[in-house]
């Protein structure tokens, strides 16, 4: 019989004794310089999603960007910033990956490692802070009903956040033992007796925020939700790992994301870099939301384009004319067709993802 793996001896180490390929400082893109030259036809592409946005934020349709990792990591920060604050982006969408590079560069000023050579030595993901203050952001969030991305986005933005002392808690669970968040007492709690946690605001100095799309999205208040998977993310290497912490988080963030496609009729998603998470959890939010107008005799979500962003070949198929047959290559493409099935005018875009979003952004801005 197999013994589950006991986390709580994993040893963690040090942010600061990790080579970290990346630094914000250089990564990070001046929304005002020129951007990455590109083809002629990325380009009346972009302009054309660039229409649509301003069209679709004109009679206040919802404007969603799902982004993987690589577009924070590839120094979109500052962009997408601009774009949130000129009320172009309305939410934003990411996994677990896009969530520890974001905290990772607002703290450290710096992220990414090897794979290749942390998984032989024992250490890759294994980094006391990381995992420990997205654990603290999330816990402390939940007090609030806040999902991962508010939370962690006001963690980073406040530098920190307060535990209720102890007691407190404790007399919450006993004296309203059903009540909804009595989960999130009981783990908050248990976390910190584990850790030795007081009660009392506590300080995380975040030295490089403007580095961090979630704080900029939760400085505007734009809505930004994350969409993790358990162990999909090093945020699980850690003693202090809690399922039910991170699951309660995704929980609240796919309603968030749901609620933010039943504005989508006549909008636009924008897929930059998420090849699984962004098709898988849309078509299923999508679903929800156009379950409930059926029951309540509205029409389902339509009039929205989908532009899809990736370097993989699209294998030469339009996807506007719709769906490959299945004996052509591009029909297992599946970043492109999932959004083809989900309504609207699909049009997909090879091209790096940063070069998009910031000829986009100056598109936008009308230069």
């Amino acid at each position: 019989m197999t013994t589950p793996l006991d986390l709580k001896r994993l040893k963690v180490f040090p942010l600061s004794q990790r080579k970290s390929l990346t630094r914000a400082q250089d990564i990070l893109v001046d929304p005002d310089a020129t951007p990455t030259p590109l083809p002629d036809q990325n380009l009346a592409a972009i302009e054309r999603c660039a229409r649509q946005i301003k069209v679709a934020r004109a009679k206040g349709a919802a404007v969603v960007l799902i982004y993987g990792a690589h577009l924070l990591r590839n120094g979109a920060a500052l962009i997408l910033e601009r774009l949130m604050a000129q009320g172009l982006i309305t939410h934003l969408a990411t996994n677990g990956a896009g969530t520890i590079h974001d905290w990772e560069y607002a703290w450290l000023g710096a992220s990414t490692e090897s794979v290749r050579e942390n998984v032989a030595n024992g250490t890759f993901g294994l980094w006391r802070e990381t995992s420990l203050n997205i654990h603290r952001a999330l816990l402390t969030g939940a007090l609030q009903r806040l999902g991962y991305g508010q939370a962690l986005g006001r963690y980073i933005l406040e530098d920190g956040g307060s535990f209720p002392p102890p007691e407190q808690l404790l007399a919450a669970i006993q004296q309203f033992p059903e009540d909804p968040l009595v989960p999130a007492f009981v783990d908050l709690l248990s976390a910190m007796r584990e850790q030795g946690w007081q009660g009392g605001f506590f300080q995380v100095e975040h030295r490089f925020k403007h580095a961090s799309i979630l704080a900029h999205a939760y400085k505007h208040k734009i809505p930004a939700t994350v969409h993790p998977g358990i162990g999909y993310d090093i945020i699980t290497n850690h003693p202090i790992f809690s399922g039910s912490v991170i699951g309660r988080a995704g929980e609240l963030d796919f309603k968030l994301f749901a609620g933010a496609l039943e504005g989508l009729d006549g909008g636009v998603v924008l897929s930059v870099g998420s090849a699984i998470m962004g098709p898988q959890v849309f078509e299923k939010a999508l679903a929800c939301v156009n379950n409930i107008r059926i029951a309540d005799g509205r029409p389902i979500v339509q009039g929205h384009a989908l532009h899809v962003v990736d370097l993989q070949d699209s294998g030469g198929w339009d996807w506007t004319t719709g769906e490959p047959p299945k004996t052509n290559p591009a029909y297992y493409l599946r970043f492109c067709k999932s959004y083809a099935r989900m309504g609207g005018e699909l049009h997909y875009h090879q091209c790096d993802n940063l070069a998009f979003i910031h000829h986009l952004g100056k598109r936008l801005a009308g230069s």
